[in-house]
């Protein structure tokens, strides 16, 4: 077996035209890539991001919204000073691993990944964020929700590179919460997670609520059903509200060693009534 060619570029023209090459696989911290290939030597070109700056950190976007480097770390998301928008997604930060994969890992690898039970997701999908991919021809956006098309598959094409992540200004406005439901307290996958955004109006209304859940099936899907039946409900009723079994009909959960159908499904709809109430608090 030839041992892999390794490449770290320093600017992003250089790492498009080595992914150009259909056999280069783009490492930023590895911490999927390598507990995935425990025992095998790495082969074809790794081209290594890290020495990019361009590919990390947050900034504001002229339109209020709010654009995150690929490469940008899960402790670099924690120690960002960002708006309650993005609660949810500090939250997941801190169940990715122990510090030390926070410090290496990155949330454009955990897209790219493509896990059901990847934690960045769910509070991604309640942001409305949408992905860049780049290459040396060019740029495109798409949603997340159509990036991500299955357990370990996206819609990345060959010589792509996920970039950035942006959030649009009328996401970026709301509250947010994520639960994160497994079998033990840290260092686990999960049974279930639940993200919620939502907007209150001045009258204390739910003007905007986006819920999205994780390892409930083949990729996290938005409840778009119960988004719409949640749609100027007032916050006074949100305590005493169930969680119906049509709500979740976006789901396909499976039964497997974590847990069965049928609990992922009941957990589920707690989660939900739990992140609505926490988000939708000043």
């Amino acid at each position: 077996m030839t041992p892999a060619l390794f490449h770290r570029p320093s600017s992003l023209e250089q790492a498009l035209a080595l992914l150009a090459d259909a056999s280069a696989t783009p490492l930023a911290g590895g911490t999927d890539y390598y507990a995935g290939r425990v025992g095998q030597l790495p082969t074809g070109r790794l081209v290594d991001l890290t020495a990019i700056a361009a590919l990390r950190g947050i900034v504001r976007t002229p339109d209020g919204g709010w654009r995150v480097g690929a490469a940008t770390s899960w402790s670099g998301i924690l120690e960002a000073a960002l708006p309650p928008a993005f609660d949810g997604l500090k939250a997941a930060a801190r169940e990715v691993g122990g510090r030390q994969v926070q410090n290496a890992g990155t949330i454009g690898g955990n897209l790219c990944n493509a896990s059901p039970a990847a934690d960045g997701v769910p509070p991604l999908l309640a942001l409305d964020a949408v992905v860049e991919l780049s290459r040396e021809d060019g740029r495109r956006t798409l949603p997340l929700e159509e990036f991500l098309t299955g357990p370990r598959r996206t819609a990345r094409r060959t010589g792509e590179l996920l970039t950035a992540i942006l959030i649009p200004p009328q996401a970026a406005s709301s509250r947010s919460h994520f639960v994160k439901l497994g079998a033990r307290r840290y260092l686990l996958i999960s049974i279930v997670m639940v993200a919620a955004n939502v907007e209150v109006d001045e009258r204390g209304v739910l003007a905007r609520v986006a819920l999205a859940v994780g390892a409930c099936s083949p990729v996290a899907r938005r409840l778009r059903t119960l988004e719409r039946r949640l749609i100027g409900l007032p916050l006074s009723e949100l305590p005493g509200l169930q969680v119906r079994g049509d709500d979740l009909e976006e789901l396909d959960p499976i039964d497997d060693v974590r847990a069965t159908r049928t609990y992922r499904l009941d957990a589920c709809a707690e989660l939900v009534r739990r992140v609505l109430l926490r988000s939708s608090r000043p």
